[in-house]
C-alpha cells in the first residue's frame, strides 16, 4: 500500500469516531502515542517500537482526514529534497543553516 491508500484505510476505520472527537482532541490522542513510542525507543523494546511507529502513524493520517489535509500531496514537499537546501542528502548544517 502507499500513502494514499493507508490514509483511505484509517479513514475508513476511524473517521466516524474520529471527527465526532474533533482535531483538538485526535491531536491529543497523537501526542500520547508519540509518547508512547518515545518510551518504548528508551528502553530499546523493538516490537513496541514498531507498534507505536504504527499508531503513531495512524493518527498523524487520521488528524489529516480530519483537517483534510491528503497526507501524499503534504509529502511533495520533500519530493525534491531538502525544502531548505534542495539537497539529498541534507547539506544543511546541525543548526538548521
Amino acid at each position: 500500500m502507499d500513502l494514499k491508500q493507508y490514509q483511505t484505510l484509517i479513514k475508513e476505520i476511524y473517521f466516524k469516531k474520529d471527527s465526532k472527537r474533533g482535531s483538538d482532541k485526535t491531536f491529543n490522542w497523537l501526542v500520547e502515542e508519540i509518547g508512547e513510542l518515545a518510551r518504548a525507543i528508551r528502553k530499546g523494546e523493538r516490537k513496541k517500537i514498531k507498534e507505536e511507529f504504527a499508531d503513531c502513524l495512524a493518527w498523524l493520517l487520521s488528524l489529516g482526514s480530519i483537517l483534510d489535509v491528503d497526507a501524499e500531496q503534504a509529502m511533495d514537499k520533500y519530493s525534491n529534497g531538502c525544502p531548505k537546501c534542495g539537497k539529498i542528502p541534507c547539506g544543511c548544517s546541525e543548526d538548521g543553516n
